[in-house]
């Protein structure tokens, strides 16, 4: 056995064990490899899903909007496929006016619902009629959000594989989603 130097001290493994330590714990920390998921998922949902669906204001629409053939039901569910799961409740509609008569009637019906428009502080300049709408309702847990997008013939055949009838021919096309956190949290449109 080779004789130490009387110069060179033995080195303690503790610091080196320590660092060792914190680094695996804090690998495991930031990757999020651990036994307790920090996201919510779709279990137990059920119910939320429901509520969702009976929302009045999915139904409420202008006058002359039409449910288009094969989407008569309220497309809902739970989706948990990108981090928290989020709840949505969503009809699709067809419209022959304007899509500004559109923006307006939900403006209208939705405030007088209790619902709060948002805008968009990154683009306040497109309008609504282009962006579609935002709005939230509820505190933390029972926060809602609504939206109304608009559609095409084209944009339902490439997202959902669906042929579109002649109601879209003129006109506009329109979705309603009402959705949730699967907690309620509060949340905004554009967080």
């Amino acid at each position: 056995m080779p004789l130490r130097s009387p110069m060179r001290p033995a080195r303690s493994t503790a610091l080196p064990t320590t660092l060792l330590l914190a680094t695996a714990l804090m690998t495991v920390g930031l990757t999020g490899c651990s036994s307790l998921t920090p996201f919510n998922t779709c279990e137990g949902t059920e119910a939320r899903v429901k509520e969702l669906s009976a929302q009045p204001i999915l139904t409420s629409v202008p006058p002359g909007a039409t449910v288009p053939k094969d989407l008569a039901s309220v497309d809902a569910e739970c989706v948990d496929d990108s981090g928290d799961a989020w709840l949505y409740a969503e009809r699709t509609y067809a419209f022959p006016g304007s899509r500004q008569k559109v923006v307006d009637f939900y403006r209208t019906t939705a405030k007088a619902g209790g619902w709060r428009l948002q805008s968009d502080p990154a683009d306040p300049d497109v309008a609504d009629t282009v962006a579609g709408l935002c709005f939230t309702k509820g505190g933390d847990g029972d926060a809602l959000m609504l939206t109304v997008q608009f559609t095409t013939a084209r944009q339902l055949k490439i997202e959902y594989d669906y042929d579109a009838g002649p109601e879209f021919d003129s006109g506009s096309g329109f979705h309603v989603e009402v959705g949730s956190e699967t907690d309620g949290a509060k949340t905004g449109c554009f967080d």
